[in-house]
């Protein structure tokens, strides 16, 4: 007895034919052009952006940086053409070239859009910016046209490409057109990330030792010319430029996989990334012609190194201290009253290794005393007496001025003129010759600041790896937990607090005599200039808790924009707070997570093939 079967009403699905199975719909791009069109457009826009920078922008060299000039780039075109490259290579390497494909282990596609993006926003700007202060696009030459249409064109090629869209959420029937509305906004933004999304690049293979070191050395450059450029900017506009090229450039090169892999590589050899990396720091003195940017880099390692002991208490041991720089002023005011200053009512003048050394005793002390009574407490009410010690520290040495109280700190007029640092012979106020380069004074302790950093990277790197910071993020993570498994919670953050606060009494003592002056006001919960506590706990989650390139990264970045943003005037904290909220929004583990951290805020990325003590 045979038994019939009949066709399936329903239409099959289309097989693929190499693998027999369903096909998946075909992949669009956001913008409705073919694929071959839309590559041809982005790879050709960036070579043509490329030649472009080598023609004249505008007629007069009233515009920065002298546009004007054929054959040589200059000012923001230089930033242009580094786009422009970037562009042109990633689109040459999205049709396979040979030689080209290891640029993109993670996604040529993705890092075509990045590279892109930010060569239009970059020579978009600079054409905005050329017509608004020359009086109109009359001021353009052929080659503002021609990069305007350039960019452009690459940037709608790029955004043709086809990606892998989600799949849409249901509607509910039952929704009212306001829910509507945002139910068709929340998914045409899932369809806007997806089209940057980027595969994790597959683990490259083996290389010599030798190479690895080489990427490594390579990696440090980039980074020392990076941060050179950025922070000897003359003027504004390329100010803003070299932002706008940096952070899409930064975000192409990890879309294309090549942070990632320079990254594994760097945590291979951690050592010796340690040490390329302050190498690298020690040579910005000798890459300037003066010391006038040695001055905001000096001011940039006091703030990185204060941050980083934060990042102690906030990062590892998950403790909100949001009067951290109190310790700083302890710590500076130490070293001010042994420092020989006409100002110092002890008249005494102890050498720098006693005064540094007494200086973090006496804020650990303070630290000890603060922590003792109140690190029973957690979350909001720890959070609220910290801000209060840190409101009264302020308020003590205002009122210590031999009116409202013993005549200590000369109140509101600080310890001032306080002695520059003379150690074994070499003075820190006076230029040397060094390696055939003239050394400033702000030089000079740009380096003493390096050694002061190297120290605090050292103990946060061994506390963290020690069984005490096995400990710490135990209660960071959960401290009912920590405490059932047998933590002795109030010792373990009493160290911590103890810890964070000798790191930022040290960094103070090097404070005073870069100042010269100490003064109630530079202490504050919020101020006008970093560091103070409300920057400080900016840093640490604006550049990543728990690691130590994270404040450091974030503590530069929280320094220079603003001191580069004064141009905009009564609108500066309005922009910087903006800025802040959007990077808060889209990256909420900072600049530089650590693993768990990351999956903590994005879930459906891959879990770590290895976890270390401190997350990943």
């Amino acid at each position: 007895m045979t038994t019939e079967t009949t066709a399936s009403e329903t239409p099959e699905t289309p097989q693929s034919p190499e693998t027999g199975t369903s096909a998946a719909p075909a992949a669009t791009g956001l913008i409705g052009l073919p694929a071959p069109l839309g590559r041809a457009l982005a790879t050709g826009g960036g070579v043509l952006a490329v030649v472009s920078t080598f023609m004249s922008w505008t007629w007069t060299s009233a515009f920065p940086g002298d546009l004007t000039v054929y054959g040589y780039p200059g000012g923001l075109q230089v930033l242009v053409l580094i786009g422009g490259i970037l562009t042109t290579l990633f689109g040459l390497a999205s049709y396979g070239v040979r030689g080209l494909t290891a640029l993109t282990p993670g996604s040529a596609d993705s890092a075509l859009k990045m590279a892109a993006l930010g060569t239009f926003g970059t020579a978009w700007y600079t054409v905005i910016a050329i017509s608004d202060e020359l009086g109109g696009v009359v001021n353009l030459d052929p080659g503002g046209f021609v990069v305007a249409v350039a960019t452009l064109a690459a940037l709608v090629g790029a955004m043709s490409l086809p990606f892998d869209r989600p799949e849409p959420d249901p509607v509910d029937p039952d929704d009212t057109g306001w829910e509507l509305f945002r139910h068709q906004n929340r998914q045409r933004w899932s369809t806007f990330r997806a089209s940057f999304a980027a595969k994790a690049p597959a683990p490259g293979g083996p290389m010599a030792a030798w190479a690895e070191i080489l990427v490594i050395v390579a990696a440090m450059a980039v980074g020392l010319f990076v941060f050179s450029y950025g922070v000897g900017t003359s003027y504004d506009e390329l100010f803003v430029g070299f932002l706008i090229m940096a952070g899409f450039g930064f975000a192409a090169l990890s879309k294309a996989g090549i942070v990632a892999r320079v990254s594994a590589i760097t945590a291979k050899h951690r050592n010796i990334t340690m040490t390329g990396a302050f190498l690298a720091a020690a040579a910005f003195p000798f890459t300037q012609s003066n010391d006038q940017y040695a001055t905001i880099g000096v001011y940039i390692l006091i703030f990185a190194t204060v941050a980083l002991g934060l990042n102690i208490v906030v990062g590892l041991a998950g403790l909100l201290d949001l009067g951290y720089v109190a310790f700083l002023g302890v710590g500076a005011y130490t070293a001010a009253l042994v420092s020989g200053s006409p100002s110092s009512p002890l008249h005494v003048q102890w050498p720098f290794w006693a005064s540094a050394l007494l200086g973090a005793a006496v804020a650990m002390v303070f630290g000890v005393i603060i922590g003792a009574p109140t690190l029973r407490l957690r979350g909001d009410y720890l959070a609220i007496v910290t801000l209060g010690f840190g409101e009264i520290f302020r308020i003590t040495v205002l009122n210590l001025d031999g009116t409202s109280g013993p005549d200590v700190t000369n109140g509101s007029n600080g310890i001032s003129s306080i002695p520059n640092l003379d150690i074994l012979g070499f003075d820190f106020g006076a230029e040397h010759q060094i390696l055939g380069s003239t050394i400033g004074r702000f030089a000079n302790y740009l380096l003493l600041m390096l050694i002061i950093t190297l120290i605090v990277v050292i103990v946060f790197r061994r506390s963290s790896d020690s069984r005490i910071g096995r400990a710490w993020v135990a209660i960071r993570e959960d401290e009912t937990a920590a405490l059932a498994m047998g933590i002795n919670g109030f010792r373990v953050k009493l160290i911590a607090f103890a810890l964070g606060a000798c790191l930022a009494g040290l960094s103070g003592s090097v404070q005073a005599h870069v100042t010269y002056t100490v003064t109630p006001e530079q202490y504050q919960f919020a101020y006008v200039v970093p560091p103070n506590s409300a920057f400080l706990l900016a840093a640490v989650v604006l550049g990543g808790m728990g690691t130590i390139s994270g404040p450091l990264v974030g503590a530069s970045l929280l320094y220079l924009i603003p001191a580069k943003l004064q141009f905009l005037g009564d609108y500066q904290l309005f922009a910087f707070g903006v800025a802040l909220i959007l990077l808060m929004r889209f990256r909420p583990e900072g600049l530089i997570p650590n693993r768990r951290r990351q999956l903590e805020f994005h879930e459906e990325a891959e879990a770590p093939a290895v976890l270390t003590k401190a997350g990943a």
